[in-house]
């Protein structure tokens, strides 16, 4: 089957392609920048393409996809905005729809939510409203409603895993007694892919669960017990909607924006209605502590495909983030290195490769450590998002509060882009370059002020940039992977 597959680079998108591919079908992707692919395993698969369409811009029709047998729709813009996120996922449903209708498509299908409440957070409601959008496209539609999705780099997963890990003893919201029905990545798969040209599940709905109903409170102590870890939770009814946002955003990766949705949503019961789908395709529901489980095991293997941090919704308004890729020369100031590489040049590549996350800045790491918290008390993301892989990097991951812009292994070449709270704007390289027959690591840091205040900031923090990135730079040069 030929499959026009949207929200590719995002979570659920990154997986289902691979699954896809799997399977033996012809997938067609529509993202909003091909910068964001990388150009090595699966994504050279010759069964795959891609094309630019963003869905909040009505969309230009695609010869190239006007054949295709199905499609997905896993567009979601849930944190791009607290307020108006609603109108945006209006506006990109509203334009897939003019563009599916110019296809062959027999059918749509939509992951959404779980609305079996009467009264839904701003987010469901939303999710209700798309649904009533695509109907209109009168294509078959499969709708499929989950709640928390636990599987390795979900956003409800890390969530709980920095609530759990760095808290002994946690003072909650009494929403943290709301029931939830939870279903693993895994199960969510095989409902993706067993509904697909099945044409009893057209133009139906179906909520899609594991087998366990928890309170949040539940989900953290098996979470913890799967970790082996001894927690105590006390709920206060005192905490307001604004309290346990900022709860979140402190204490977890997640952003404030997120977090106030997310909040919303956690205040609503979400249980799923029975149904046949679970018998018609033969699934096997995974329970939660099975699913922690499974998730670990990917986390600890170093094979997490794909996490919601690196959708861009856990940025900050930056839509257009790609259009920073050329960095700029005119209006900025430059803090440019060079030292000359004795060892091995891969091994060096390797170094850069790895930066960030668990292996920190290879130079004062207190002081990256302190820049983070200072960055979260002022709104910004902070360092804990971290990365999504030890080892491998590509375009569009999140790196600390940094963002990928390039990851150019065969023109050794790393360019990161600041997502921190700053007056103005600040880019990062590495490169490796040969000159005169020795190699060169150059370390280029850009900052492009925004008014006085940004040029007070570059040379407030001009000191520490004169030991941090000439220390930087000599360790990654020098350090021994093991």
């Amino acid at each position: 089957m030929i499959i026009l597959l949207t929200g590719a680079t995002g979570y659920i998108g990154k997986r289902l392609l691979s699954v896809l591919l799997e399977q033996g079908h012809e997938v067609i992707c529509c993202v909003r920048n091909k910068n964001r692919i990388p150009n090595e395993g699966i994504y050279k698969h010759s069964k795959i393409s891609f094309y630019e369409v963003d869905f909040l811009k009505e969309a230009k029709f695609i010869y190239q996809v006007r054949n295709i047998d199905a499609t997905y729709y896993l567009i979601h813009s849930m944190s791009s905005n607290v307020k108006d996120f609603e109108l945006l996922e209006e506006t990109s449903a509203n334009n897939f729809v003019k563009l599916v209708k110019q296809t062959s498509a027999q059918q749509i299908i939509y992951l959404g939510g779980i609305t079996n409440e009467e009264k839904l957070s701003k987010h469901l409601a939303s999710r209700k409203n798309v649904e009533e959008i695509l109907k209109k496209a009168d294509i078959p539609l499969t709708i499929l409603k989950a709640g928390i999705i636990v599987g390795s780099g979900s956003a409800s997963f890390e969530i709980i895993r920095d609530l759990v890990e760095k808290l002994p003893v946690m003072i909650t919201p009494k929403w943290l007694n709301t029931k939830h029905q939870s279903i693993a990545i895994r199960n969510v798969m095989q409902y993706l892919t067993g509904v697909l040209n099945n044409k009893k599940t057209f133009n139906k709905s179906f909520d899609i669960g594991g087998p366990d109903v928890l309170s949040y409170k539940e989900m953290l102590l098996q979470f913890a017990e799967v970790r082996n870890l001894k927690r105590y939770i006390y709920t206060v009814p005192v905490m307001t909607p604004r309290l346990s946002s900022y709860w979140l955003y402190f204490v977890t990766s997640t952003s404030y924006k997120l977090a106030v949705n997310l909040v919303n949503s956690m205040k609503i019961e979400v249980v799923a209605k029975d149904n046949e789908l679970e018998k018609m395709l033969g699934i096997e529901p995974i329970s939660y502590k099975e699913a922690v489980n499974l998730a670990f095991q990917k986390i600890e293997q170093n094979m997490v495909l794909s996490s919601w941090k690196d959708s861009l919704i856990s940025s900050y308004g930056k839509d257009q983030l790609f259009e920073h890729i050329d960095v700029p020369e005119y209006g900025c100031f430059k803090d440019k290195r060079e030292e000359v590489i004795t060892g091995s040049v891969d091994a060096v590549l390797k170094n850069i490769w790895s930066i960030g996350g668990e292996r920190g800045w290879y130079y004062g790491n207190w002081l990256w450590n302190i820049r983070g918290f200072l960055d979260k008390l002022v709104g910004g993301v902070g360092l804990r998002r971290g990365r999504t892989n030890k080892t491998e990097i590509y375009p569009g991951d999140t790196l600390d509060f940094w963002r990928v812009l390039a990851a150019d292994k065969q023109n050794k070449r790393l360019l990161l882009y600041a997502e921190m709270k700053l007056p103005g704007e600040a880019w990062l390289e590495f490169k490796i370059v040969n000159k005169d027959g020795k190699n060169y690591l150059r370390q280029i840091a850009t900052f492009r002020p925004k008014g006085l205040l940004g040029r007070l900031y570059w040379y407030s923090v001009l000191p520490f940039h004169f030991f941090i990135f000439g220390g930087m730079m000599k360790n990654i040069i020098n350090f021994k992977q093991s």
